[in-house]
């Protein structure tokens, strides 16, 4: 059965990215000692990845003409029009996020879905009562401001159980949490 899981980074007090969207004090830890091997593990039961918009024009901008998951049918949330980069295998949609798990599910056969970066986005599946995983690297780093891991609006969550941790390079912990 397919689980959608939260997979993202955050700084040591549970931000994704600065106000304006910069990432480098995330990217200044490419390649730290196990990143890779949990990165591969991870993809390897990722049957679809679900994101936003914002992350999708991030990826846009500092990647262009690159897709980073051909192989991986890709669903964006989006209220602007998008065109997707040549042979990805994206699906461009708007509404309630609801409305879409049957197809997300399908999608996915068997495997994993991924929610990629966003935590309006994952708010809303965790709103929804649809999010089963966080597997969140934090990173020992603190911003002081940006945008929240997830910032959910119907208060807080009941407590989550924590599956699994794992400690890697730079001081960079990995956490698993099942949603209750």
């Amino acid at each position: 059965m397919s689980s959608l899981q939260y997979f993202v980074a955050s700084s040591l007090d549970g931000f994704i990215a600065t106000s304006d969207d910069d990432l480098a004090w995330l990217l200044q830890f490419d390649g730290f000692e196990g990143g890779r091997e949990s990165y591969e593990t991870f993809m390897a039961d990722v049957g679809c990845i679900v994101m936003g918009g914002e992350t999708y024009a991030w990826l846009m901008e500092h990647e262009p003409g690159n897709w980073p998951y051909p192989d991986t049918p890709s669903w964006v949330f989006t209220h602007h029009e998008h065109s997707a980069p040549r042979g990805a295998d994206i699906t461009f949609i708007r509404g309630d996020v609801r409305e879409f798990m049957d197809d997300f599910t399908a999608e996915a056969a068997g495997k994993n879905i991924w929610l990629v970066g966003g935590g309006e986005l994952a708010a809303q599946f965790a709103d929804a009562g649809l999010l089963d995983e966080i597997i969140v690297s934090i990173i020992p780093v603190v911003l002081g401001a940006g945008k929240p891991v997830l910032p959910i609006k119907t208060g807080p969550t009941r407590p989550l159980e924590l599956v699994a941790s794992n400690t890697m390079g730079r001081g960079i912990v990995e956490l698993r949490y099942r949603l209750g």
